[in-house]
This record gives structure tokens, sequence and C-alpha cells, in this order.
């Protein structure tokens, strides 16, 4: 990765240090989604019966500017929505 991409990968990662997922509307439906079900994975639950909430908490990220088609950023995204679900 040169120069340019590390500065691109910089700017995109504080673009989603500013926006605060966990108070976006889709957030708080799949973190409703994933309290109520029964499953007990994050991992398991944003494949089944939670996807269609993280698909629009992805769309919401874009919407925010935020180029997720950098495979590092959206680890890092996917990462922080997983550690926030599993919180409570």
């Amino acid at each position: 990765m040169g120069g340019k991409e590390l500065k691109i990968l910089y700017i995109s990662i504080l673009k989603f240090m500013d926006w605060e997922f966990t108070e976006d509307n889709a957030f708080k439906a799949l973190h409703e989604a994933f309290k109520e079900n029964e499953e007990s994975s994050a991992i398991d639950f944003l494949v089944s019966d939670g996807a269609s909430f993280y698909l629009e908490l992805i769309q919401n990220a874009a919407g925010e500017g935020i180029d997720l088609s950098d495979n590092e950023l959206m680890e890092e995204f996917h990462q922080e929505v997983i550690e926030s679900l599993e919180e409570d």
C-alpha cells in the first residue's frame, strides 16, 4: 500500500470515527433484535436474522461517506458492530 492509499485509508477511518453508528436507528433496531433473539453469537446473528438490519446499517454508513469497499475499513466496522452488540 502506497502513501496515497494510506492517506485515503486514514481519512476514511477518521470519518468512521466521527460517525457514531451506535446512535443510528438501524443499529438500535439491530441491537434490540439481537437482545430479543436467542442467538448468543453476534456473528451468527448477523448472518441470519440480523442480516437485513446489518445491511441497512452498512447502507447508512455509506450514506455518511464511509467507504466500506476498503477491506480493512469494512473489517474494522464489522468488528466494532460485533463488539457493540456483545457488550450487553
